[in-house]
């Protein structure tokens, strides 16, 4: 493994980490709690930015891999995700009743946070060599599990009007110090990173518009990659399901359980604890048994815990069931980023991973609307809509275990 790289590829993972933590946590019951907006449209902020990635990161990923420039797009595309973070923060302490400005550049903030990652996770063969990638992604997890660690214990003082900054007082004050430690943190990454010259490759006019009309042919000639067709499908679907349920679960244990933000926060801390140990051994063991085999371990794990979750109603045994979600939720990107790393030409690596995020993102186009839905449409079972709807979950997660079944990873 390349030791600097790694460094500075698993500090940025912890850097954005803060931000996405505190965003994740805070600005959902900002939104939905606070200010009053339902779900759904919260919701839907997801499910509008994946639209835009859709159009966007493919082709981007693809002018990436024809220059060898991704690093250069990266750090443009890091710039943008603190000034969108930052700008969302302004607008929640000083124009509080400007909930749609908030919203809408909380979008564009959540769009470039996932767009970064097309070309982060590219940057994993350039960290460690194919028969290490499983630990040097557990190694990448786990500096992310940490940074939300940081990011929780950072906000906490703030959110509990120990620390007051200025503006409105409450929720709204954990968002700006988490922005500028995250970009403090990220520099180094930005500056200090190398990829062989070699592979920044000689200018070349790129024409938008062909790389465009381009995109279809590529993308079949990806899918026709030996099992990468089924890889994303799965992916697609098991992703859904997990993150969907990951970015409702502040809006869950308030309305299932009613606990205080406090308490949210500790069992969010319990959870990214043991999810740092959940990378680490998933990635040792995925480097031992196969990445397939990991994954199926992992997915069928999840398969269960949904539907224990929507019957759970004792608080402390749904504690317990939170840090073993923690577990497995450090387990899954650590393997899935390996295996993607391990099916894709090396040649597509930038365009395959600008897929990878897409078939992660634009699985929000479903979830959220099955979520949203169910917790719409279901208003009169009260609380027990919410359970309903974390239980449904296994389903998508069920139908991507069948299609990774028949997938076959070369390690």
């Amino acid at each position: 493994m390349n030791r600097k790289n790694i460094f500075f590829w698993t500090l940025y993972d912890f850097a954005n980490s803060i931000v996405s933590i505190v965003f994740f946590l805070y600005f959902s019951q900002w939104l939905v709690v606070d200010k009053g907006v339902p779900d759904f449209w919260y919701n839907m902020i997801f499910t509008i930015g994946s639209a835009i990635l859709l159009l966007t990161a493919p082709v981007l990923g693809s002018i990436a891999d024809k220059t060898g420039r991704q690093l250069l797009y990266f750090n443009v595309i890091t710039v943008l995700v603190f000034i969108f973070y930052l700008l969302t923060s302004i607008t929640t302490l000083f124009f509080t009743q400007k909930v749609f400005l908030a919203a809408a550049l909380f979008l564009g903030a959540n769009y470039f946070y996932q767009f970064s990652f097309v070309f982060y996770n590219a940057l994993l063969r350039h960290v460690a060599s194919s028969d290490k990638q499983g630990m040097a992604s557990g190694i990448g997890q786990a500096g992310n599990y940490s940074g939300q660690i940081a990011g929780l214990l950072l906000a906490l003082p703030f959110a509990g009007g120990a620390l007051y900054l200025f503006g409105e007082p409450g929720r709204a004050q954990t968002f700006l110090p988490a922005v500028f430690i995250f970009f403090l943190l990220a520099l180094p990454m930005l500056v200090f990173f190398k990829i062989p010259k070699k592979e920044v490759k000689a200018a070349e006019k790129i024409k938008l518009v062909a790389e465009y009309k381009n995109q279809w042919r590529k993308f079949n000639e990806l899918i026709r990659a030996p099992h990468m067709g089924f890889f994303l499908l799965a992916y697609f679907f098991f992703s859904d399901a997990i993150i969907t349920a990951s970015g409702n679960f502040p809006i869950y244990v308030e309305n299932v359980f009613a606990v205080s933000d406090s308490i949210k926060s500790l069992i969010l801390v319990g959870i990214l604890f043991t999810s740092i140990f959940g990378a680490l051994f998933s990635g040792w063991v995925a480097d031992k048994i196969g990445l397939k085999k990991a994954l199926l371990i992992v997915l069928g794990s999840w398969v269960l815990l949904f539907p224990l979750f929507g019957l759970t109603t004792n608080f402390t045994v749904f504690v317990v069931l939170c840090v073993l979600m923690g577990f497995l939720f450090g387990a899954i990107w650590t393997v899935t980023r390996a295996a993607m790393t391990a099916l894709c030409p090396p040649e597509k690596l930038n365009f395959g991973f600008s897929f990878y995020t897409l078939a992660e993102r634009v699985s929000t186009l479903v979830g959220p609307l099955a979520w949203g839905s169910i917790t719409y449409f279901f208003i009169g079972l009260g609380p027990a809509r919410y359970r309903l709807a974390v239980a449904s979950m296994a389903i998508f997660v069920a139908i991507g275990l069948f299609f990774l079944r028949k997938v076959e990873i070369q390690k």
